[in-house]
């Protein structure tokens, strides 16, 4: 018998509490397509959703159109997944959530690592970000008020694509960034320390091995202060970012590092931690902190981009 709503939240929580963690990429696959429908229930009802339109070869969106008339604000959404899982479908409700408070969002389906590693996923996106410039208006989508946006690796991505077309004259402005509990520094997370306990190995593998899929095993150690990759070196180029994370997450330091650079630049942001909160927790809706902080983030966009 399949599992309920109910049961399938029960036993999400029971192995977040516990510090269950799965150990390879085939098991995180596995684990985020098991939390797909918990992750997704009660989706909000939008204007329309075209699913799978295809960017170019190998590339497709989701793109979730609000139910008021536009021209809409837009928001390139970068999924994530340690840069090995994931796709729009995982992160469903969470595009809604923002096509719902009247953002036409672009919600990407770049290469994943092994199969495609870096710097394929961060080119996807790159090239996603242009389209949707270049696209917007023909989903009513308004491409001169645009941001980017993501989570975990998503946000590894959003922060390395928008600060590298921060450079490029031809590229589309973007006027604002979400950056959710995100990998910035990868010198430091390759050396972090996992949280404490029984899972704390089982943690680390699968830290090393999403590093490894994603920037190769016998990487030039040269690679990890690319700026694409690691996006902490290139802090400046940022737009107006809000950052978001909690206290149970091992990425709270992540955070604490590029806001530091942030305000030695003088880049305009907003930080939140949350008490409490583990990484992944703004798809949570049963957490009361996620709801709060998707309207936190929608408050932000309203104010650079309306």
């Amino acid at each position: 018998m399949a599992e309920n709503q109910s049961e399938l939240m029960q036993r999400i929580l029971a192995q977040m509490s516990s510090g269950q963690v799965p150990s390879d990429i085939p098991a995180l696959r596995k684990m985020m397509d098991e939390m797909m429908p918990l992750l997704n229930a009660d989706a909000p009802k939008v204007g329309a959703t075209h699913d799978g339109v295809a960017l170019r070869p190998g590339v497709t969106a989701d793109v979730l159109v609000p139910a008021k008339p536009g021209p809409h604000p837009v928001l390139v959404y970068l999924h994530g997944g340690g840069w090995v899982a994931g796709s729009p479908k995982s992160h469903r409700k969470l595009g809604l959530r923002f096509a719902e408070a009247g953002f036409l969002v672009v919600n990407v389906d770049y290469r994943l690592a092994p199969e495609a590693p870096f710097p394929a996923p961060f080119d996807d996106c790159v090239f996603a970000v242009r389209w949707a410039a270049q696209n917007a208006a023909r989903f009513g989508g308004d491409p001169n008020r645009l941001a980017v946006g993501g989570d975990s690796a998503g946000g590894n991505l959003t922060a390395a694509v928008v600060a590298h077309l921060a450079t490029d004259p031809s590229a589309p402005k973007i006027r604002a960034a979400l950056l959710i509990y995100g990998v910035f520094d990868f010198g430091a997370f390759e050396l972090s320390s996992a949280p404490g306990g029984p899972q704390e190995e089982l943690a680390t593998k699968l830290r090393d091995a999403m590093v490894d899929a994603y920037l190769g095993a016998k990487r030039d150690p040269s690679l990890v202060r690319d700026p694409r990759v690691s996006p902490l070196r290139a802090a400046a180029k940022l737009p107006p970012s809000f950052l978001v994370v909690g206290t149970a997450d091992p990425l709270i330091d992540q955070q604490k590092a590029l806001v530091a650079e942030l305000e030695r630049a003088k880049v305009p942001h907003e930080s939140v931690i949350l008490d409490g909160m583990p990484h992944g927790f703004v798809q949570m809706e049963f957490l009361p902190a996620a709801l709060e902080q998707v309207r936190a983030m929608i408050a932000f966009l309203d104010k650079r981009l309306r």
